[in-house]
């Protein structure tokens, strides 16, 4: 198993396997209506069984080469993770995204450990556009793709049935020489234009 560190706060970003369920389902329970508010995830770990049938399901994608999931850890306690829900690398498109605990946000662990994934995506994979959705009233999640140099796309006008209420999603991207010029020049956060 690999573990990467995500800083000198003993933060690590490591693979989330459904071997981690009980974790995971201890983790999602801690947090479930702070996970909820924006992205169903805690509907889909209501019990042993159904957590670990979702990591089974991105154990499979991983087998599959269309999507990954890993845990952000801190010291043996999962707190949130990252992955990408979609991941296509012959197009060369994949869709990123996030969860954390409350506890644990403020941080800046979801920004370092998606740093290190779109790293991983466009230089070892050949990505070249990775895609972040998010609810336009999830500001948390529309910060992290603004420090992460994101161009914001558009808005889906009340395109997400969630939960009785219609949410407008706004698409946010980075392309690869965008990503590595970002990543090169030590700046992530975009010209006051593109916020």
């Amino acid at each position: 198993m690999f573990a990467i560190s995500l800083g000198d706060d003993g933060a690590e970003l490591r693979p989330l396997e459904p071997r981690h369920a009980e974790a995971y389902l201890a983790h999602i329970d801690r947090s479930r209506a702070y996970i909820g508010r924006y992205i169903a995830l805690p509907d889909f770990a209501t019990d042993l069984p159904s957590a670990t049938a979702f990591l089974q399901s991105y154990a499979d994608k991983a087998a599959t080469d269309s999507g990954r999931l890993y845990g952000i850890w801190q010291g043996p306690e999962l707190v949130g993770g990252v992955l990408f829900r979609t991941f296509d690398a012959a197009s060369g498109t994949c869709e990123a995204g996030c969860w954390l605990e409350e506890a644990a946000a403020g941080r800046g662990l979801v920004t370092r450990a998606m740093r290190l994934l779109i790293d991983w995506a466009v230089d070892e994979r050949g990505i070249h556009r990775v895609e972040w959705i998010a609810a336009s009233a999830n500001t948390a999640s529309i910060n992290v793709a603004k420090r992460l140099g994101m161009v914001r796309d558009g808005v889906l006008r009340e395109s997400y049935l969630y939960r009785g209420v219609r949410h407008d999603m706004e698409v946010w991207s980075v392309l690869a020489p965008q990503w590595r010029e970002l990543r090169d020049s030590g700046r992530f956060e975009p010209p006051a234009a593109q916020r």
